[in-house]
């Protein structure tokens, strides 16, 4: 696994612009001779795309990182420390799917430098203003942080579900699908704690430490898919949910109460 791209580490690149790369570290079509050119999809910006979201869960697991080694609160650090992890594990899997498509996994779309910077500003946010911040507000930014890396992470395994469906079939197609069932369900499960937890903080702070009220409502669990049943298991704390298949969850989260919360 690759966490930072650089030369050393077989780093390519598209020359846009004012941008200087080395003739021989140009990639002008990262998407041509690869199978990505057999999805049925426009393969020079599916390996641009791809790029991007694997420079995405890397700057993700230097976010958990950092604010994991800076947080005092044993709760949140627990959370970072395992999300990291989990993104650690998604990293290698979209360098996989590269390397099966015949791709370059160092390879840096312009979309990915751009991510890249974005994702920069996201762990700069978190300790630009140590020393002048109280301790919570400090706190809520790195929340903050997670939250807003969070809500990209699901958008692009969403989009990659979406796309793996107009995919031709074929093994990349089957390695994308399989990388989805895997992926989506525990970004669902980070975006749903992230921006919980950033709830939980701030009606704490202007509450002088009250708990949040719960949100009655009726869930059908018939009609769900498997990522609305995994959230849905989250919120019922329902225990290995990460291993069930979409029949297992459903009746999880029947059995817990999840038809009539």
């Amino acid at each position: 696994m690759t966490n930072v791209v650089t030369k050393a580490t077989g780093g390519t690149a598209k020359p846009v612009g004012l941008l200087y790369i080395e003739p021989d570290l140009q990639m002008r079509d990262a998407g041509a001779g690869t199978a990505l050119a057999d999805s049925g999809l426009d393969a020079a910006f599916m390996a641009d795309l791809l790029s991007a979201c694997v420079t995405h869960e890397r700057c993700g697991l230097q976010l958990y990182r950092s604010v994991a080694a800076r947080t005092t609160v044993d709760e949140l650090r627990g959370q970072y420390e395992h999300f990291g992890e989990e993104t650690t594990r998604h990293v290698e899997i979209l360098e996989e799917l590269i390397s099966a498509s015949g791709g370059n996994p160092s390879y840096v779309s312009p979309a990915a430098r751009a991510t890249e910077k974005a994702d920069s500003a996201l762990v700069e946010a978190t300790w630009a203003l140590a020393g002048s911040v109280d301790v919570p507000t400090a706190e809520l930014a790195m929340l903050e942080a997670v939250v807003l890396a969070e809500t990209k992470d699901l958008a692009n395994w969403q989009l990659l579900d979406m796309l793996a469906n107009q995919m031709a079939d074929g093994p990349i197609q089957e390695q994308l699908t399989t990388a989805v069932a895997e992926v989506l369900a525990q970004e669902t499960e980070h975006y749903g704690w992230a921006a919980g937890a950033r709830t939980k903080m701030l009606f704490g702070m202007a509450t002088g430490g009250a708990e949040p009220p719960a949100t009655e409502e009726i869930v059908d669990s018939t009609d769900m898919n498997k990522e609305e049943l995994y959230a849905t298991a989250q919120e019922l704390n329902i225990e290995g949910r990460s291993q069930m298949t979409k029949e297992e969850l459903a009746k999880a989260v029947g059995e817990a109460g999840g038809e009539a919360r």
